[in-house]
């Protein structure tokens, strides 16, 4: 079983416009609402990879009742810690002259105390019955700092192996709690190191500091060119053929879906890679977000290379 964390949820809508302008009124040619958050693109790829997963975090509001009804629709099981306050909505524009996106975040709600504790003992029921679980996104407000490094420290503690994709200051102070695998783009990479890092060796140099420091797995996140992989059998990139892309949001998180499959399954780390970089490029290639046709995902299986770097 996997576990999915998503502590500030958000309705994702895609937005598709004919030669987007700011400060204009824009006709939107067609709009698509999903579950969104981070941890829920990692859930709904999770599942379509066949994996047992379940989802939790925080839901709110009206929004939120509209985030568990399509959870439901789509078969994923969840619990959920739910608050009065409304879930959020994200909002993602796809100009179709360039191809390029804008995205518009909110902050989502504010927590309390209270309602993070009641999270913390959902979070230990439902590790008895998982083996990975995955942190991702950002924290609402109101949620202490350290939370994600609680949460790490717990599933440790537990015998669980724990994936955490977050960014800034979250990810700074995860690197404190070691768990099983980080993964940062190049940008994060260089804001925790505060360099600029102009190549694929600097880039390993960093990620095998990093996993000699205690994470296990540092896997950075490269865009097209795929990932690089830093971990005890060695440095490795895999990397998925040229596609025309249609939507790359949810593409990380299609990539932490990936991981984890493979962690639960217990694979090599040359398969785990491969099925992580297939599963994000195919996620590239639906509008959708956290999402890929079975046919894309198995022709891309197929035309992903994994190398390993020589020692």
């Amino acid at each position: 079983m996997i576990t999915t964390v998503t502590l500030n949820v958000a309705i994702d809508k895609l937005y598709t416009v004919e030669d987007y302008k700011p400060y204009e009124v824009m006709r939107v040619k067609e709009c698509t609402a999903t579950p969104g958050g981070k941890g829920l693109n990692v859930t709904k790829v999770i599942q379509l990879l066949k994996e047992e997963v379940i989802a939790t975090g925080f839901v709110g509001g009206h929004a939120g009742d509209w985030v568990l009804e399509r959870l439901d629709e789509r078969g994923i099981s969840h619990q959920f810690v739910k608050v009065e306050a409304e879930t959020r909505t994200c909002i993602n524009i796809k100009d179709l002259l360039n191809g390029r996106h804008t995205e518009f975040l909110e902050p989502g709600f504010t927590l309390n105390a209270h309602e993070e504790a009641r999270f913390i003992e959902k979070f230990k029921e439902l590790l008895k019955t998982s083996e990975v679980v995955t942190l991702s996104g950002s924290i609402p407000k109101g949620i202490r700092a350290t939370i994600y490094n609680e949460l790490v420290d717990i599933a440790k503690k537990a015998g669980r192996k724990v994936i955490v994709d977050t960014s800034g200051n979250l990810l700074v102070e995860i690197l404190k709690s070691k768990p099983t695998m980080i993964k940062p783009n190049r940008d994060e990479l260089e804001a925790i190191t505060k360099k600029k890092l102009q190549s694929l060796e600097e880039i390993a140099g960093v990620a095998k500091e990093l996993q000699v420091a205690g994470i296990p797995i540092v896997a950075i996140s490269l865009g097209k060119e795929g990932v690089l992989v830093v971990c005890e059998e060695g440095t490795y990139q895999g990397k998925p053929p040229v596609i025309e892309a249609v939507n790359t949001v949810g593409c990380g998180d299609s990539m932490i879906a990936g991981f984890a499959v493979g962690l639960v399954k217990g694979e090599a780390i040359e398969e785990i890679i491969k099925r992580a970089v297939a599963v994000s490029a195919a996620n590239a290639l639906t509008a959708a977000t956290g999402s890929f046709e079975q046919a894309d995902y198995e022709r891309l299986l197929d035309q992903v290379t994994v190398k390993r770097w020589a020692d």
